[in-house]
């Protein structure tokens, strides 16, 4: 496959691209996170990736740009990164016991072609304690994560059990990214 820049500076995306075996340049879109609220989450989010390697591919009109955003969804409301401490609680609380849906966006854009797709995956998490609240946000991990928690993390021991793919809720749909890279290179 041909070397792509990646419109993302998560770490873990760069990651699990480099778990993959691929090639890439990570450049991250500068854009502000502004989601579509008059549309459904999976469209809000996958208009954002689009946007994000859509700025990114008008630097770098020859090249392939992987874009992705990733979002927490819980009764029907889009939860971003948690503002301050109480912030992060409220979402931890609220996710008690609960099924919300985690949804990562993807697009692959260059100058002939474009594929935008979501992924959703639903997570339960167990019953928390108000102890195991603040055990978590006492590590310091909650706060630079979407819905303030880290699957791959310390927040994998507040979740009970997850229905699609695991990667999603990571931040990328590692496999269904690598079949849509080989299918986007095919020449």
């Amino acid at each position: 496959m041909k070397p792509f820049i990646l419109a993302s500076q998560s770490p873990r995306r760069k990651q699990l691209l480099e778990q993959a075996g691929l090639s890439f340049t990570v450049i991250p879109s500068q854009m502000n996170e502004h989601f579509n609220l008059n549309v459904s989450p999976e469209e809000a989010v996958a208009q954002l990736a689009g946007d994000k390697a859509r700025s990114i591919l008008e630097k770098y009109p020859d090249q392939i740009v992987l874009g992705a955003d990733t979002v927490i969804a819980i009764d029907g409301e889009i939860l971003g990164k948690p503002a301050d401490r109480a912030d992060a609680e409220a979402m931890l609380r609220r996710f008690s016991g609960r099924t919300h849906d985690v949804i990562t966006g993807v697009a692959l854009v260059s100058a002939a072609k474009e594929t935008v797709f979501a992924a959703r995956t639903e997570v339960t998490f167990f019953p928390l304690t108000d102890d195991e609240i603040n055990e978590y946000i006492e590590s310091g991990e909650p706060f630079d994560k979407a819905g303030a928690y880290g699957i791959q993390g310390l927040g994998a021991t507040l979740v009970e059990r997850i229905s699609g793919d695991y990667y999603a809720v990571v931040g990328l749909p590692l496999a269904r990214v690598f079949r849509e890279l080989r299918a986007f290179n095919a020449r």
